[in-house]
C-alpha cells in the first residue's frame, strides 16, 4: 500500500518490523577472549625472543666453608678449574695472559676486589702464582669464593 504524499524511504521504515535479540552479551571489564589472547601472544613473542644457545663453562665445584663473606657485585671474576683452566671475565686465560689482563682490569675499575672461584682440586700453587700476579697488577683485595653449607630442612 502506498501513501502518496510520503516519500518512498519513509514508507519503508514504518513497515518494517524490529526484532529483539534472545541473548545479551556479557558486559565486564575486559572480554575473557580477548585477554587470553594477549596472553598467548605474549607468552609466544617472549618464548621466540629468548635465546636456546647453553653458554659454554666450565664446572666448578667451590670449597664449602662455615662463614660468608663476599665481593660486591660487579667484582672481577677468575675461575680456576682442576684442569688447569683459567678464565678471567668469561674469557680463558693462559698464565702468560692473565698477568697483562689483571693488570689492564685493575687500571679500568679502581678498588674492585678479585673474586677467585678455585676448584676444591685446584693446586695452592697455583693460587699463589694468581695472587702474586694479583699483586703485581696492584690489585688490594682478592676474595676466594665458596659455597655456604647445606642447610638442614
Amino acid at each position: 500500500m502506498r501513501i502518496p504524499d510520503q516519500p518512498i524511504q519513509t514508507q519503508f521504515r514504518s513497515v518494517r518490523r524490529r526484532f529483539r535479540g534472545r541473548y545479551r552479551r556479557a558486559v565486564g571489564p575486559v572480554e575473557v577472549t580477548a585477554l587470553l589472547n594477549v596472553i598467548v601472544l605474549v607468552g609466544l613473542f617472549h618464548y621466540a625472543s629468548s635465546r636456546f644457545v647453553l653458554q659454554p663453562g666450565v664446572r666448578v665445584r667451590l670449597p664449602e666453608a662455615p662463614f660468608a663473606d663476599g665481593a660486591p657485585y660487579g667484582a672481577r671474576v677468575l675461575t680456576l678449574a682442576q684442569g688447569g683452566l683459567m678464565f678471567f671475565n668469561d674469557e680463558r686465560m693462559t698464565p702468560a695472559t692473565l698477568g697483562p689482563a689483571l693488570a689492564r682490569a685493575g687500571r679500568e675499575i679502581a678498588d674492585s676486589p678479585l673474586l677467585i672461584e678455585a676448584d676444591e682440586g685446584t693446586p695452592y700453587g697455583t693460587l699463589m702464582d694468581v695472587y702474586a700476579l694479583a699483586a703485581e697488577a696492584g690489585i688490594r683485595e682478592v676474595v676466594l669464593a665458596t659455597r655456604p653449607p647445606p642447610v638442614a630442612p
